[in-house]
């Protein structure tokens, strides 16, 4: 058997919602992956520093606030410093269109809104990981 996909989900910055990251926590470890959850309030540091810590196949990070065009570009390069640049980066919450966009093609593999179901987010975790491949 194959191991179970891992994945930190974080909420960075001062967003103090926690409502949907947790019930996507739940609909992910209940499909049978390895699921982490750094909590609320945490630093791009703290987030990417646990993420390779743990050696996840999929960073997740969950914004309301709107910081989004800030905190992906910090995230990418402490991911590059620290050699996991071949980490899968998604996106959730709630961002303007044209933001999303952007993320893109900064690096963010998917980007994942507010009223994305559980399933889809399963099934194109899932997905991701089967197209990168092992690493």
């Amino acid at each position: 058997m194959s191991q179970p996909i891992r994945v930190l989900l974080a909420k960075v910055g001062l967003d103090g919602h926690d409502r949907g990251v947790k019930i996507v926590a739940r609909a992910l470890r209940d499909a049978g992956m390895d699921v982490i959850y750094t909590g609320l309030h945490r630093t791009p540091e703290e987030v990417v520093t646990a993420a390779v810590q743990e050696d996840v196949d999929v960073l997740g990070v969950s914004l309301l606030s709107g910081v989004q065009m800030t905190v992906f570009p910090k995230i990418f390069d402490l991911l590059r410093t620290n050699g996991a640049d071949d980490m899968i980066v998604v996106a959730g919450g709630v961002m303007p269109d044209e933001d999303v966009v952007q993320l893109k093609e900064m690096g963010v593999s998917k980007v994942l809104l507010q009223d994305t179901p559980p399933q889809t987010i399963i099934d194109t975790l899932t997905r991701l990981v089967e197209e990168r491949g092992a690493r």
